[in-house]
């Protein structure tokens, strides 16, 4: 049985969606002056090193000597994973979550992002229109539109989508025993703790990119 992917970084996983994105708005991949001007980054070097390990990482394909020479690299796609019809269109575009506070989750599909499921890994069944700044250490900005793969299950580090009695939120998982820490990215704004003996939690999904117009800052 293959090996499952290596979990991205959060700076990893900015980089790759940028590629994502780029690429269905363009044709073509971006190049590195292109990533590095999308991403606000002046450091080409460390833009290498990201595409460096998204290629050990099984994401992308780089092709020596060409100024666009990066390839997604697509995961074989099970028939229990095939689209439906609807998915077809787009991905489902599910209300709005907090990156700060937990606000009301209305499970509401509100629109159809045109965007192939499949160029994320794991593959993403629905999307989410972040509020707030909190996860903006880890590249997730107010507005952001985050992909989210479909699961009831997370690691420890992982970025989740997680519902708290009626309300939604994204943050770095982290649980012991009974005791699970909703963790920001952002030194401003205060952990989530939870009790599970005394309030419930369910994780939604894992993040697994962001769709970011070019045009926002």
């Amino acid at each position: 049985m293959p090996s499952s992917p290596s979990p991205l970084s959060p700076k990893q996983l900015e980089v790759l969606t940028f590629i994502q994105t780029f690429l269905h708005a363009h044709g073509v991949p971006p190049t590195r002056g292109e990533i590095a001007a999308g991403l606000g980054l002046k450091n080409r070097q460390g833009i290498d090193q990201h595409l460096r390990a998204l290629q050990l990482k099984g994401a992308i394909d780089l092709v020596p000597g060409m100024s666009r020479g990066i390839r997604l690299r697509a995961e074989p796609m099970l028939a229990a994973d095939m689209p439906s019809p609807a998915e077809e269109s787009g991905l489902p575009l599910l209300g709005r979550i907090a990156a700060g506070s937990p606000i009301l989750a209305t499970g509401n599909i509100e629109d159809r992002i045109q965007v192939d499921p499949a160029l994320f890994r794991p593959r993403a069944d629905f999307v989410l229109r972040v509020r707030g700044d909190s996860m903006k250490d880890a590249g997730i900005q107010d507005r952001d539109l985050l992909a989210v793969h479909r699961s009831q299950e997370a690691r420890n580090g992982q970025i989740v989508v997680a519902r708290i009695d009626d309300e939604a939120t994204v943050k770095y998982f982290h649980r012991e025993g009974p005791h699970v820490r909703l963790m920001p990215a952002n030194a401003a704004h205060r952990p989530i703790e939870i009790d599970l003996n005394e309030q419930s939690l369910t994780i939604e999904g894992l993040a697994v990119g962001i769709i970011r117009p070019l045009t926002q800052g």
